[in-house]
């Protein structure tokens, strides 16, 4: 399973190059983990492979809202997804019931969950990786902005802080290749770039 590879990666205990070349990019999006899936995109952008990173999420977690997905679900594999009906869909005959007929573990049939916390992952990811949003004091009053898009044109997003505040990041790349980075955020929290 990547997930124990990306572990490896992140603790230090592997170099991170090795780990992508050996376990991360192989088989594309097979035996990535719905909970898990955080760290094999942290251990890609650790490898320098951001825009591989972002391929992984539009590919696998993608893969859930092309066959109907709201949210992201419990348990999940990009294979399933051939000859598969979308949920929002009435089934079809001759095609497989992505939820019913699938799931691995204690979630086969019906009993994996269609809106799960632990693989929504990519929203923090794209958080901090993409828009670049880091926390560097207490109480999230200091906080540096260091987007990285990739190959995306524009990326936009808010980050809750305590007290029912946020921060907001709007991020585009201008037709000359300069990337412009927007922040809102209140008087009291010091932002770096």
């Amino acid at each position: 399973m990547k997930s124990a590879s990306a572990l490896l990666s992140l603790s230090g205990l592997r170099d991170a190059k090795e780990i992508f070349a050996e376990s991360l990019r192989r088989d594309g999006n097979a035996r990535i983990s719905t909970f898990y899936g955080y760290y094999v995109l942290e251990a890609m952008a650790k490898a320098g492979e951001r825009r591989r990173a972002i391929d992984t999420i539009r590919d696998y977690w993608g893969g859930m809202l092309d066959m109907g997905a709201t949210s992201f679900w419990e348990d999940f594999d990009i294979a399933w997804t051939n000859n598969a009906f979308r949920i929002d869909e009435m089934p079809v005959a001759g095609k497989k019931d992505i939820h019913g007929d699938y799931g691995a573990y204690c979630y086969t049939g019906f009993r994996h969950s269609l809106c799960h916390g632990w693989s929504a992952g990519p929203v923090d990811w794209c958080l901090g990786q993409i828009l670049g949003i880091r926390f560097l004091g207490v109480g999230c009053r200091t906080v540096e902005i260091k987007p990285d898009l990739g190959d995306l044109e524009w990326a936009e997003g808010a980050m809750a802080l305590p007290g029912g505040r946020k921060i907001e990041v709007r991020v585009r790349r201008m037709a000359n290749g300069e990337v412009k980075t927007t922040v809102s955020a209140p008087p009291d929290v010091v932002v770096l770039h």
